[in-house]
């Protein structure tokens, strides 16, 4: 048990202040395998508050260490259904399971693997944080004779010192989570790290799509709720999607709108944030086209959108009183990008473009000539996106 009392003394000293998670469960199993506990796999589940994630772990074996997210839907499947992280949770109390001798119709899935792969003996246990929560971690041994005595006892006799040294690592990975589910990657590093306080702004250039659901107020007083938030979850996906998959950072959805920015950080990227605004635009109608013939065969109307592209100086950071904050840009280029978007129905065209952004990539845009704009005193040149599932 000395080997172990060094462990803790590690988890809680170095291990805490680390935060990193893989040196910290790399450095436990090997300790734990050096004081004669044989272990083959082991996973570390620990789960946080996230509308879009229920839970993130580590597998570790000899070969190596890796980090996995479990979402809210993996919870419904046979994944999680039966399996031992189920049966911890629910009861309370550890698992300890024999591999041998399994029958393929009762006993769960993971076992079978596990025996498959050659395992002989699985442990299955808690770990308990500060705030009352539980989480799970599961041992798998190859040995011959399984975990003794002795290797369990050793197992829970380091687990408390095990959740020192993870939660903190865990808690900072929910908050990092949270910030990045509302505010997308540069917005919630820039929070998270302090840089933008309420009032403070940063003034930067930026290519803005905004992207507005078309006719969602008829849509809204004929259908229910259900089918509403539906119909809207299904839209912010394809755009989301869409936009960070060209590397840009979703800021905000005001109603059926949707505000994006491609932070532009030096003039050598200019056009190349342009045209990655442009190609999420086109990824944007791609999406639309079928995810419309998804809702024809579910017999519901067709959904329609416009999307509005400008590029140019924005003033980035948070607004509010000091108990309520909202992260946005603001500025000339976001209003201009707002009012062309307001246009596509007039003009016919689904993503509309200022001459800055058409003359960045001028392959994916046609000219459509000038328009009054309303706040400006001058009508400005307009240009059409090139529509993928039209051109050629």
């Amino acid at each position: 048990m000395d080997q172990v009392a060094r462990l803790n003394q590690w988890m809680m000293t170095q291990g805490r202040c680390s935060g990193d998670p893989v040196k910290v469960v790399s450095h436990f199993c090997l300790s734990l395998r050096a004081a004669g506990v044989p272990l083959w796999r082991v996973n570390i589940g620990q789960r946080f508050a996230n509308p879009l994630l229920v839970a993130w772990g580590i597998v570790w074996t000899p070969e190596g260490t890796d980090i996995y997210d479990v979402t809210h839907e993996r919870m419904l499947t046979d994944g999680y259904v039966g399996s031992s992280f189920e049966y911890i949770l629910k009861h309370r109390k550890p698992l300890h399971k024999s591999l041998r001798g399994l029958d393929p119709e009762t006993d769960h899935l993971s076992y079978l693997e596990f025996a498959e792969l050659g395992g002989s003996d699985f442990y299955a246990t808690l770990l308990y944080f500060g705030d009352e929560s539980l989480h799970g971690c599961t041992f798998v041994t190859q040995d011959a004779d399984g975990f003794s005595e002795q290797d369990l006892a050793m197992i829970e006799a380091s687990l408390p010192a095990l959740s020192c040294a993870l939660e903190p690592v865990t808690m900072r990975k929910s908050s990092k989570s949270l910030l990045r589910t509302y505010l997308g990657d540069g917005p919630s590093d820039a929070v998270w790290n302090g840089t933008i306080k309420r009032g403070e702004r940063s003034t930067v250039e930026a290519v803005v799509l905004f992207s507005d659901l078309r006719g969602f107020t008829a849509l809204s007083e004929a259908a229910d709720e259900d089918e509403i938030f539906g119909t809207l979850n299904d839209y912010f996906d394809l755009v989301v999607t869409a936009v960070e998959d060209q590397g840009g950072d979703v800021l905000k959805f005001i109603g059926d709108g949707v505000l994006s920015i491609f932070l532009v950080e030096t003039e050598a990227e200019r056009s190349r944030q342009c045209r990655r605004a442009a190609r999420a635009s086109q990824e944007i109608l791609t999406g639309l086209a079928a995810l419309n013939t998804r809702r024809q065969y579910a017999m519901k109307p067709a959904l329609n959108l416009g999307i509005g592209l400008n590029v140019g100086p924005v003033s980035y950071g948070n607004i509010g009183s000091p108990g309520r904050l909202d992260f946005t840009v603001l500025g000339r280029t976001v209003n201009l990008a707002s009012r062309i978007e307001d246009l596509t129905k007039a003009i016919g065209c689904r993503v509309l473009a200022t001459t800055a952004v058409a003359e960045a990539c001028p392959d994916l845009f046609l000219g459509c000539g000038p328009y009054e704009i309303r706040g400006l005193a001058d009508p400005i040149e307009l240009f059409s996106l090139v529509d993928p599932l039209q051109a050629g």
